[in-house]
C-alpha cells in the first residue's frame, strides 16, 4: 500500500452508538447445547470476517476521476487501498454488468461507472442526479453520491 498518500478507505468508528458490526451469531446458537460442539472445543476454521471499513473515500475518487485514464486510475486506487475488491463495486469492465446506481450502504447510493472502449472511466448515466431520486422510505436519509434525494 503507497503510504505516502493518504488511503481511500477509513475504520468506521466502533464506539459510537448504535454501531452494529455482525458480531455475537456464531457462538449464541451453540451455547446453551448440552453437548460441546467442535467449534466451542477445537475453534473453527472459517475465515477471518473484515468488519468497520467504509469505501466511502474511494467512491469519491473514483467519482472524481470520470473521463479519465482507467490504467491510471487503477493503478493509483490500487496502491492506496488494502484490496482492490472495492472498486468493482461501482466500476464495471463488461458492458453487460453497467448499473445506473450501486447501493453501498443501507441508504447510501452512487452513480454506476464503467470503463468505455477507449480504457477512459465513464458515468453509466450522466443525468442521474439526487433531485430526481425518491427515497425508499421516509425513517432514513438516503443520498446519492453524499446529497440527500431530492435536494440539488
Amino acid at each position: 500500500m503507497n503510504r505516502d498518500k493518504k488511503p481511500l478507505y477509513r475504520k468506521v468508528n466502533t464506539r459510537a452508538r448504535g454501531v452494529i458490526h455482525n458480531f455475537g451469531s456464531d457462538f449464541k446458537y451453540s451455547r446453551n447445547k448440552k453437548r460441546e460442539t467442535v467449534e466451542q472445543t477445537k475453534g473453527s476454521m472459517q475465515g477471518k470476517k473484515e468488519r468497520g471499513l467504509d469505501y466511502t473515500p474511494l467512491f469519491r475518487f473514483l467519482l472524481s476521476k470520470v473521463g479519465k485514464n482507467w490504467d491510471d486510475i487503477f493503478s493509483e486506487a490500487s496502491s492506496r487501498l488494502d484490496k482492490t475488491e472495492p472498486i468493482f463495486w461501482i466500476v464495471a469492465l463488461d458492458e453487460n454488468e453497467k448499473e445506473e446506481y450501486v447501493r453501498t450502504g443501507e441508504s447510501s447510493f452512487f452513480s454506476g461507472l464503467y470503463v468505455d472502449v477507449e480504457n477512459n472511466l465513464q458515468l453509466t448515466n450522466p443525468n442521474l442526479i439526487a433531485k430526481d431520486m425518491i427515497p425508499y422510505c421516509n425513517c432514513c436519509t438516503h443520498t446519492l453520491n453524499g446529497k440527500v434525494f431530492g435536494t440539488e
